[in-house]
């Protein structure tokens, strides 16, 4: 026996009808809609990208005085800014960029920052680490090959820039020979280890032993001083003067020992110690 519901029985409810052309009339008062208005194309990909860099914006704003301005067209802050907005699109970085300066000190100490000290810090993670710390090793590569082009003595200033960058915010001292031909062009940058520049850490005749190795003529010693004062103690003086003692019996000259710290750098050689 076929059982039906009242509700079925006795179902008032209205089945649905399309839309008559006369009733789209009377909801746009005459006017019929089109298909476009019915299905209304996707933006396109320029507009899109009118959407995403809205030039009314703070990030386009610093994109244009970035592209073009010149050296001085963002402040340190906006630099770190930024480098971070690639890492991070969708988050106001401002505030983590002055943050980064406010515990690191200064831009070179964030560039020069511990990879794991950028990435614990709040509000960052590796991927934001790791575009601070890009920059950092694209500006050693590049000063670096500025001063291995030519001689040492005529790019003087490259050599203390790119030491400065690579050695200043070191926390624990570091000790490297710059190994030299007869031309004075750089064969080797060596690092000859870390912590306290005497000879329970630096063996004379191994530092010359190595410029043998290479072939070396000469080289130029530097150290840092993570104190950030580049004044040399007595130790650098006594050391440096046997490590040139050394070589003047094997024909290897030193020529200078250059003492790298956050307030600048110190020359024995300019200061008659060597």
């Amino acid at each position: 026996m076929d059982v039906t519901s009242d509700d079925d029985a006795f179902d008032t409810r209205s089945t649905p009808t399309q839309p008559t052309p006369d009733r789209l009339r009377e909801a746009h008062h005459g006017t019929l809609f089109s298909a476009q208005d019915l299905n209304p194309a996707p933006p396109s990909g320029e507009k899109l990208q009118q959407i995403a860099h809205d030039p009314s914006g703070h990030r386009a704003r610093l994109r244009k005085r970035l592209l073009d301005g010149g050296e001085g067209a963002l402040a340190d802050h906006e630099i770190i800014e930024y480098l971070l907005m690639t890492a991070i699109p969708r988050r106001d970085t401002k505030p983590l960029a002055r943050s980064l300066l406010a515990r690191f000190g200064s831009l070179a100490g964030v560039f020069n920052a511990d990879s794991v000290a950028l990435a614990a810090h709040p509000g960052m993670g590796e991927t934001s680490a790791a575009a601070i710390r890009i920059v950092a090793l694209a500006t050693r590569r590049f000063a670096r090959h500025q001063v291995s082009e030519q001689p040492i003595f005529n790019t003087w200033q490259m050599l203390i820039s790119y030491l400065t960058v690579d050695m200043a915010h070191l926390k624990v001292e570091r000790v490297r020979a710059l190994y030299l031909d007869t031309k004075n062009r750089l064969i080797r940058d060596e690092h000859l280890g870390d912590g306290s520049l005497d000879e329970a850490a630096i063996h004379p005749r191994e530092v010359i032993r190595k410029a043998l190795d290479l072939g070396a003529a000469s080289m130029i010693l530097v150290h840092n001083h993570p104190s950030g004062s580049p004044e040399p103690s007595r130790a650098d003086i006594q050391i440096t003067q046997k490590i040139a003692e050394a070589g003047h019996h094997l024909g290897i000259s030193v020529h200078d020992h250059v003492v790298i710290g956050r307030e600048g750098h110190v020359s024995l050689r300019q200061r008659g110690l060597l």
